[in-house]
């Protein structure tokens, strides 16, 4: 038995006109921009931090896949959304409608929309992380916001924000660490060596938790971190 591939007509590719051949590389700019959009999303906003920190929420607690992964990685983008709010209103405004629009080139659009995310990104970056990339490509000491590229700019955020996530996951430790030692030594002292000690303190931990409001206390650290 014979199969046929339908033939391809790359007729409409292919044009002697450099306009029409620039119009079609910017739309396969476009699309590989799109394609980059949830790497964008997780090292250009507060997502990292947020997932992390609710990471070592449910870590410290021992409490397994409770919540789930889907749940904790959706009130992340949710509350990501919330925090970026204003950036992407601004984003939207000086960026986006105008090129919609067609007031400005995309090369324009690029340029105001890394506007407000640099002003975000740089309130929220150490300047030793910055010194590290800028170092390391042969850069000179930037005098403005304007001088820093994206492309050092956005993983001295990355690592920032893993930084400031890991301090927040540590403190929120501390309380079940003290908890599991606690019922570990009790433990011990009446010879019930051989019982694990997660089965005794998980609902002292998940009690403790709710008691104090532990979801509240978390994302409002998390909201406050971003004032």
């Amino acid at each position: 038995m014979t199969y046929f591939i339908p033939a391809l007509d790359f007729g409409n590719i292919v044009s002697d006109e450099p306009a029409e051949v620039a119009t079609t590389l910017k739309l396969i700019a476009l699309i590989t921009i799109l394609s980059l959009a949830p790497a964008i999303l997780v090292l250009m906003t507060c997502f990292t931090r947020i997932v992390i920190v609710l990471s070592f929420v449910r870590m410290g607690l021992a409490t397994q896949q409770m919540p789930p992964n889907q749940i904790l990685i959706s009130l992340a983008l949710f509350m990501t959304f919330f925090i970026m709010a204003p950036v992407f209103s601004e984003v939207n405004e000086n960026a986006l409608s105008p090129l919609l629009d067609g007031e400005v080139s995309q090369e324009e659009a690029f340029s105001e929309a890394a506007v407000p995310m640099k002003e975000f990104m740089s309130k929220h970056t150490r300047e030793k992380d910055v010194a590290l990339f800028m170092g390391y490509a042969g850069m000179d000491k930037p005098e403005t916001l304007a001088d820093i590229p994206l492309t050092a700019l956005i993983p001295a955020f990355a690592i920032s924000e893993l930084k400031t996530a890991f301090q927040i996951g540590f403190l929120i430790f501390v309380p079940f660490l003290v908890i599991d030692m606690i019922v570990a030594s009790v433990l011990m002292s009446m010879g019930m060596m051989m019982l694990p000690p997660v089965m005794i303190s998980l609902p002292f931990k998940i009690l403790l938790f709710v008691l104090v409001d532990g979801w509240y206390l978390v994302v409002e650290s998390l909201l406050i971190s971003y004032r």
